[in-house]
């Protein structure tokens, strides 16, 4: 999902963007060879020891909480923007498992990017290229996890799909969401992965992930753009009526 550049407002959000920060999951793009190929927006790498997430209002990173156990993310964790995880999302977590009664989690889709490079820091964005999933659900609600290689890694580039991805892998990260809910001496299990999928399913779910995000927020520079014109109609009136007044002074 992209501008469209034939909208003569375009040009205004462009220079926007450059004055303004954009919040990462609605101010930034997909990317124009999504699903393919994703914009990821990172909240937390395997050094970090709390979990990071976006706050929703402010765009800002903000601590989540500190991690439960010793376990550490995996991988690069985080988001795709100008997704939603509604109805569409449950409805594929429906029809795969047999379910009803799920609803979408409400926040963008989550993926993890695997790469041979160490990144340090989150809060910065990376091509990635899904290859599989989770079906995880949580409380109820689709809590799809894509997984995905970045986008010109040396060694990870040739994975194309889950099966390509070596088992102990998998089940690190399959661990580390099982449990990274859980408060220590609980035994109660919130969170259920019941599936791991391949490169085509992770693809549908992207899918149907940018549709929620559509139906929800529809395209934002478009919303943007109608209420600038708005603002400066509101404008003109307020200066014409300003100019009556004085006219009627005088």
């Amino acid at each position: 999902m992209s501008f469209d550049k034939s909208n003569p407002l375009t040009r205004i959000w462009e220079l926007i963007g450059l004055r303004y920060k954009s919040h990462p999951w609605h101010g930034v793009q997909i990317g124009d060879e999504a699903p393919n190929i994703v914009t990821s927006f990172i909240e937390v790498v395997p050094s970090d020891t709390v979990k990071y997430e976006v706050d929703k209002r402010t765009g800002y990173l903000k601590v989540d909480r500190p991690q439960k156990f010793s376990n550490i993310v995996p991988t690069l964790y985080g988001f795709i923007p100008q997704t939603y995880c509604m109805d569409k999302v449950a409805e594929y977590c429906m029809e795969k498992t047999g379910r009803e009664g799920i609803t979408g989690d409400g926040d963008p889709l989550d993926i993890c990017v695997l790469t041979e490079r160490d990144i340090t820091h989150g809060d910065i964005l990376v091509p990635a290229i899904p290859i599989g999933g989770f079906r995880m659900i949580d409380g109820g609600e689709a809590d799809d996890k894509i997984i995905a290689v970045l986008k010109g890694d040396e060694v990870y580039q040739g994975w194309k799909d889950i099966t390509d991805v070596p088992e102990a892998i998998v089940s690190r990260l399959k661990h580390y969401f099982l449990t990274y809910k859980e408060m220590p001496g609980s035994n109660a299990k919130r969170c259920e992965i019941t599936h791991t999928y391949g490169k085509d399913e992770a693809i549908e779910v992207v899918k149907r992930s940018m549709k929620d995000y559509r139906m929800k927020f529809g395209k934002l520079e478009n919303k943007l753009s109608v209420a600038t014109l708005q603002m400066i109609s509101f404008g003109q009136s307020w200066q014409e009526a300003l100019q009556e007044a004085d006219g009627i002074e005088d």
